[in-house]
């Protein structure tokens, strides 16, 4: 019988089929890498997955891009909108005064039966094969290699399930597992994620950490496990909450945890709270390698599966990415909730070339002097929110998010007066703070009207550039944006060879052609291509460190930092394809790509 997730991918003309023999290290993952970033994106199904380097086949086909684009996350998720209102309604339900509204009500509350997850018994179809102990093989599953400086194979879409030391509280989450050898998995459970807190909890107590991965099963299963729910809610209720039936779940053999019925693969494991393992390098969604670091392991103990199971992965690393999808049904459906800590909040919008945490624009309903700074430190202090790093405010008479046209709406009220820098927490996959998982915040309020004209001279691109060539050799390009905005932005390209900020104080003397200034690295940056300029600004700054003011004028370091600017942590490579295979896959019309597409992307 066809697995229901191809036959609906099939039935809404979603899934491209590949049966070429291709390699689970780098020729899988870049092909799915690659298919994310066109306009006609589609899931990918490779029915015939090898292991080149030991010579190895695997009757498991492998399935990416699942998230392909808006119509499969509302073919697997819903309409996020018409759920967000959902939400909505639930948080502001009121008791009845008449018959009628108490049968709404009444409809309301029968809806969420379906919300707590069903526990069912005997095997599910998760369990239709067992192989225990030294039998249960991780190199039996396609696990694929996606960047050439990556630590080993990582499992990049599991759902890892764990439960609190007392039993009283479950949690699913998606982090990357990496495959140490057959019965060895890492946990990448970063400090602010519930699962480190459950695993302390375990090391307090001296007790070994039960521990089930599940892969694959409804796609709905991935999203909750990334959804931004407050420690001790159950990411399943949610599930449940969206497709109004109840999350089946049973028994893992090995331990007690619980995990859907129709997940294809389960790794059922024990983490010892007393060792740690070093885990990485991997290539991440911030389009950087995070480095290596000590992270828990786990013994494997189990892996059930599906008498025919698909294994579904993702690829992470530049935008645009998979995630795309993923977060935008996120913020939809996340809205109402995070407008009971703001309610002044109307819309707002994670840009995915601003890697979501790292750039957030807000639209508010202004009611008062300094509101727009009110609402960046309620931000700053809710939940996965604190991880943001630059927020932008709109008021309610900007261009609907995400319009191209807030752009020049914002450019006409920045001031460097409304510059709100501070410090806080940062997500632990962040590059550029001096110090791990603290860093600087930025916040900028371009609510009201338009700001009187500053008096800049605009010059042209050549002989702007030809002023600064005139004052630094170490200037190699430039390019201006939205010139007919009353805050242009100047960006060039530098060879850097020493801290920018002496740069910045030769470059004062053109600050009265210049209103905001952005400085990166000539090597791979291309000045024409602002998609990835801002992916690459957002990422390498530090607000406190970076971020420089003259008057009117602001400067923007977003260089990689160095020995030159005492940056004592060490600076992580972009992430890129391997040349040599992109050039086999396209040389046998496995990809169908030009050099343009190559350049835009930054793939190699």
């Amino acid at each position: 019988m066809e697995d229901k997730i191809i036959k609906q991918l099939k039935e809404n003309n979603l899934l491209r089929i590949i049966d070429e023999p291709l390699d689970i290290y780098l020729e899988i993952p870049h092909i799915a890498y690659i298919e994310v970033k066109k306009e006609d994106s589609k899931a990918l199904l490779f029915t015939n997955p090898i292991d080149k380097k030991n010579n190895k086949t695997f009757d498991t086909p492998v399935l990416m891009n699942v998230f392909c684009n808006e119509e499969a996350v509302e073919l697997f998720i819903g309409d996020g909108d018409k759920i967000a209102k959902e939400i909505e309604g639930l948080l502001k339900m009121k008791p009845p005064t008449g018959f009628m509204n108490k049968l709404a009500m009444f409809g309301q509350l029968f809806n969420l039966k379906s919300v707590f997850p069903k526990r069912l018994k005997g095997k599910g179809e998760c369990q239709q094969i067992i192989k225990l102990g030294k039998e249960a093989k991780l190199s039996d599953i396609p696990v694929l290699t996606t960047w050439e400086q990556d630590g080993g194979p990582f499992i990049t879409m599991g759902q890892v399930y764990t439960t609190s030391l007392d039993g009283t509280m479950h949690n699913v989450g998606m982090y990357r597992l990496q495959i140490y050898d057959d019965q060895t998995v890492g946990m990448h459970w970063q400090i602010h994620k519930d699962s480190n807190h459950f695993f302390h909890e375990y090391k307090k107590a001296g007790k070994k950490m039960p521990v089930s991965i599940g892969i694959g099963g409804d796609p709905m299963y991935i999203w909750c496990g990334q959804a931004p729910l407050p420690i001790g809610v159950f990411e399943l209720m949610l599930y449940g909450f969206v497709k109004k039936k109840n999350a089946q779940l049973v028994k893992s053999i090995t331990n007690d945890i619980y995990v859907p019925n129709d997940v294809d693969f389960v790794i059922e494991g024990l983490v010892d709270v007393e060792n740690m393992r070093i885990e990485g390098p991997f290539g991440d969604h911030t389009g950087y390698y995070t480095l290596e670091e000590d992270y828990p392991f786990m013994d494997v103990t189990a892996i059930t599966s599906k008498k025919n199971p698909i294994y579904a992965a993702t690829v992470v690393g530049k935008p645009l990415l998979e995630d795309k999808y993923m977060g935008h049904a996120t913020e939809r459906i996340f809205l109402p909730l995070l407008q009971t800590t703001a309610p002044d909040l109307l819309d707002y919008y994670m840009p995915e070339n601003g890697v979501f945490h790292n750039l957030i624009l807000g639209k508010i309903k202004t009611a008062y002097p300094g509101h727009a700074q009110q609402i960046m430190h309620a931000f700053w202090g809710v939940g996965q929110m604190s991880f943001v790093k630059h927020a932008i405010f709109v008021d309610q008479d900007a261009p609907d998010l995400p319009s191209m046209e807030v752009i020049p709406y914002i450019l006409d009220r920045f001031t460097t007066d409304n510059i709100l820098i501070t410090k806080g927490v940062v997500d632990a996959l962040d590059h550029s703070s001096p110090k791990f998982a603290v860093g600087g915040k930025l916040g900028i309020d371009c609510t009201g009207n338009d700001i009187a004209e500053l008096g800049i001279e605009i010059l042209e691109d050549a002989v702007l550039l030809e002023k600064m060539q005139n004052i630094s050799k170490d200037i190699k390009g430039l390019k201006q944006y939205y010139t007919d905005t009353k805050s242009p932005i100047v960006v060039i390209s530098v060879e850097k060879n020493r801290s920018q900020k002496y740069l910045i104080d030769e470059l004062k003397p053109l600050f009265n052609h210049i209103k905001i200034l952005a400085i990166v690295d000539e090597k791979n940056n291309e000045l024409n291509n602002p998609y990835m300029l801002i992916w690459r600004v957002v990422n390498n700054i530090d607000s406190n460190r970076d971020i420089y003011i003259d008057g009117q004028t602001v400067s923007i370091d977003a260089t990689n930092k160095n020995n030159h600017d005492n940056f004592q942590r060490r600076w992580p490579d972009d992430v890129v394809c391997t040349k040599s295979v992109i050039d086999d896959l396209r040389q046998r019309k496995i990809i169908d790509i030009d050099d343009n597409f190559i350049k835009y992307w930054g793939l190699i």
